[in-house]
Protein backbone atom coordinates (compact mmCIF):
# COMPACT_ATOMS: atom_id res chain seq x y z
CA UNK A 1 0.00 0.00 0.00
CA UNK A 2 2.83 2.42 0.83
CA UNK A 3 4.53 1.70 -2.49
CA UNK A 4 1.31 2.61 -4.30
CA UNK A 5 1.03 5.80 -2.25
CA UNK A 6 4.59 6.76 -3.22
CA UNK A 7 3.83 6.01 -6.88
CA UNK A 8 0.92 8.43 -6.57
CA UNK A 9 3.00 11.21 -5.01
CA UNK A 10 2.55 10.71 -1.26
CA UNK A 11 4.96 12.97 0.66
CA UNK A 12 7.32 10.38 2.17
CA UNK A 13 11.05 10.80 2.57
CA UNK A 14 12.30 7.23 3.06
CA UNK A 15 10.72 3.91 2.11
CA UNK A 16 11.58 0.72 4.03
CA UNK A 17 10.13 -2.53 2.81
CA UNK A 18 10.19 -6.14 3.96
CA UNK A 19 9.43 -6.93 0.32
CA UNK A 20 12.51 -5.96 -1.68
CA UNK A 21 10.49 -6.16 -4.90
CA UNK A 22 8.45 -3.09 -3.95
CA UNK A 23 11.60 -1.04 -3.42
CA UNK A 24 13.08 -2.32 -6.69
CA UNK A 25 9.87 -1.50 -8.56
CA UNK A 26 9.82 2.05 -7.17
CA UNK A 27 13.47 2.52 -8.13
CA UNK A 28 12.82 1.23 -11.65
CA UNK A 29 10.04 3.80 -12.04
CA UNK A 30 12.28 6.61 -10.79
CA UNK A 31 10.33 7.12 -7.56
CA UNK A 32 13.06 5.81 -5.25
CA UNK A 33 16.84 6.05 -5.08
CA UNK A 34 18.79 2.85 -5.65
CA UNK A 35 17.54 0.64 -2.79
CA UNK A 36 19.97 -0.79 -0.26
CA UNK A 37 19.59 -3.82 1.98
CA UNK A 38 19.06 -2.60 5.54
CA UNK A 39 18.14 -5.90 7.23
CA UNK A 40 17.45 -9.55 6.71
CA UNK A 41 14.22 -10.82 8.19
CA UNK A 42 13.97 -13.86 10.41
CA UNK A 43 10.95 -16.12 10.56
CA UNK A 44 9.64 -17.17 13.97
CA UNK A 45 7.02 -19.60 15.24
CA UNK A 46 4.84 -18.77 18.22
CA UNK A 47 2.50 -21.25 19.91
CA UNK A 48 -0.69 -20.48 21.81
CA UNK A 49 0.67 -22.07 25.02
CA UNK A 50 3.89 -20.04 24.80
CA UNK A 51 6.06 -23.16 24.92
CA UNK A 52 8.50 -24.56 22.37
CA UNK A 53 7.27 -27.48 20.28
CA UNK A 54 8.56 -29.53 17.39
CA UNK A 55 7.42 -27.94 14.15
CA UNK A 56 5.77 -31.28 13.27
CA UNK A 57 3.27 -30.57 16.05
CA UNK A 58 1.59 -28.09 13.68
CA UNK A 59 0.10 -31.12 11.91
CA UNK A 60 -1.40 -32.47 15.15
CA UNK A 61 -5.10 -32.50 15.96
CA UNK A 62 -4.69 -29.97 18.78
CA UNK A 63 -3.76 -27.29 16.22
CA UNK A 64 -6.86 -26.08 14.42
CA UNK A 65 -5.47 -23.00 12.66
CA UNK A 66 -1.99 -21.79 11.72
CA UNK A 67 -1.61 -18.12 10.76
CA UNK A 68 0.85 -17.03 8.08
CA UNK A 69 1.09 -13.92 5.95
CA UNK A 70 -0.38 -14.36 2.48
CA UNK A 71 2.45 -15.72 0.29
CA UNK A 72 1.00 -13.80 -2.68
CA UNK A 73 1.51 -10.51 -0.83
CA UNK A 74 4.22 -10.89 1.80
CA UNK A 75 7.77 -12.28 1.83
CA UNK A 76 7.26 -13.70 5.31
CA UNK A 77 4.34 -15.71 3.96
CA UNK A 78 6.53 -17.04 1.17
CA UNK A 79 9.19 -17.97 3.73
CA UNK A 80 6.62 -19.65 6.00
CA UNK A 81 5.32 -21.79 3.14
CA UNK A 82 8.86 -22.64 2.03
CA UNK A 83 9.83 -23.65 5.59
CA UNK A 84 6.77 -25.89 5.91
CA UNK A 85 7.51 -27.42 2.50
CA UNK A 86 11.14 -27.98 3.55
CA UNK A 87 9.95 -29.97 6.54
CA UNK A 88 7.37 -31.90 4.47
CA UNK A 89 4.47 -30.32 6.34
CA UNK A 90 2.82 -28.00 3.80
CA UNK A 91 0.37 -30.59 2.44
CA UNK A 92 -0.78 -31.43 5.99
CA UNK A 93 -0.87 -27.84 7.24
CA UNK A 94 -2.38 -26.06 4.24
CA UNK A 95 -6.02 -26.86 5.18
CA UNK A 96 -5.38 -25.26 8.59
CA UNK A 97 -3.75 -22.10 7.26
CA UNK A 98 -5.38 -18.71 7.78
CA UNK A 99 -3.80 -15.75 6.01
CA UNK A 100 -3.15 -12.22 7.11
CA UNK A 101 -2.34 -9.63 4.47
CA UNK A 102 0.95 -8.87 6.21
CA UNK A 103 2.94 -9.96 9.27
CA UNK A 104 1.18 -7.57 11.63
CA UNK A 105 -2.30 -8.73 10.59
CA UNK A 106 -1.09 -12.33 10.83
CA UNK A 107 0.01 -11.74 14.41
CA UNK A 108 -3.38 -10.15 15.15
CA UNK A 109 -5.07 -13.36 13.99
CA UNK A 110 -2.98 -15.22 16.55
CA UNK A 111 -3.40 -12.66 19.36
CA UNK A 112 -7.18 -12.59 18.89
CA UNK A 113 -7.36 -16.35 19.38
CA UNK A 114 -8.20 -17.11 15.76
CA UNK A 115 -5.04 -19.20 15.29
CA UNK A 116 -3.27 -21.69 17.54
CA UNK A 117 0.17 -20.95 16.10
CA UNK A 118 1.70 -18.24 13.94
CA UNK A 119 4.68 -18.07 11.61
CA UNK A 120 5.65 -14.42 11.36
CA UNK A 121 8.48 -11.93 11.60
CA UNK A 122 10.72 -12.46 14.59
CA UNK A 123 10.88 -8.67 14.74
CA UNK A 124 7.25 -8.66 15.88
CA UNK A 125 7.58 -11.44 18.44
CA UNK A 126 11.19 -11.16 19.62
CA UNK A 127 9.99 -10.17 23.10
CA UNK A 128 7.93 -13.37 23.36
CA UNK A 129 9.03 -17.00 23.64
CA UNK A 130 9.13 -17.59 19.90
CA UNK A 131 11.14 -20.23 18.09
CA UNK A 132 13.39 -19.04 15.29
CA UNK A 133 12.86 -21.00 12.09
CA UNK A 134 16.23 -21.99 10.59
CA UNK A 135 17.08 -19.68 7.71
CA UNK A 136 18.17 -22.70 5.64
CA UNK A 137 14.52 -23.76 5.42
CA UNK A 138 13.54 -20.78 3.22
CA UNK A 139 14.95 -18.18 0.86
CA UNK A 140 16.40 -15.09 2.57
CA UNK A 141 13.95 -12.36 3.52
CA UNK A 142 15.83 -9.36 2.16
CA UNK A 143 14.53 -5.97 3.31
CA UNK A 144 15.41 -2.87 1.32
CA UNK A 145 15.15 0.88 1.76
CA UNK A 146 15.64 3.95 -0.36
CA UNK A 147 15.11 7.70 -0.46
CA UNK A 148 11.90 8.81 -2.16
CA UNK A 149 13.02 10.91 -5.11
CA UNK A 150 10.20 13.43 -4.65
CA UNK A 151 11.22 14.11 -1.04
CA UNK A 152 11.91 17.75 -0.23
CA UNK A 153 14.39 16.53 2.39
CA UNK A 154 16.86 14.57 0.27
CA UNK A 155 19.88 15.32 2.46
CA UNK A 156 18.15 14.39 5.72
CA UNK A 157 16.61 11.27 4.20
CA UNK A 158 20.02 10.19 2.90
CA UNK A 159 21.56 10.72 6.34
CA UNK A 160 18.79 8.68 7.94
CA UNK A 161 19.39 5.88 5.45
CA UNK A 162 23.12 5.98 6.31
CA UNK A 163 22.19 5.78 10.00
CA UNK A 164 20.07 2.66 9.33
CA UNK A 165 23.11 0.98 7.78
CA UNK A 166 25.45 2.00 10.61
CA UNK A 167 26.44 0.04 13.72
CA UNK A 168 23.98 1.70 16.12
CA UNK A 169 20.87 0.98 14.06
CA UNK A 170 22.15 -2.44 13.02
CA UNK A 171 22.61 -3.29 16.70
CA UNK A 172 19.01 -2.26 17.39
CA UNK A 173 17.77 -4.33 14.45
CA UNK A 174 19.77 -7.29 15.72
CA UNK A 175 18.28 -7.05 19.21
CA UNK A 176 14.80 -7.07 17.68
CA UNK A 177 14.98 -10.13 15.48
CA UNK A 178 16.62 -8.93 12.27
CA UNK A 179 19.82 -10.20 10.71
CA UNK A 180 22.47 -7.90 9.34
CA UNK A 181 22.59 -7.21 5.62
CA UNK A 182 25.10 -9.38 3.79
Amino acid sequence: MLAQQIENGAPYDVFLSANAQYAERLAASGKLSQPVIYAQGQLALLWRDGKAHAINDLAGDSIRFVAIANPKLAPYGVAAQQALEHEGLWQKIEPKVVHGENVRQTLQLFDSGNADAVLTSDGLVSERKAQIIPSEWHKPIIQKAGVVTASAKQKEAGLFLQFLLGPTAQGIFGRHGFGRPE
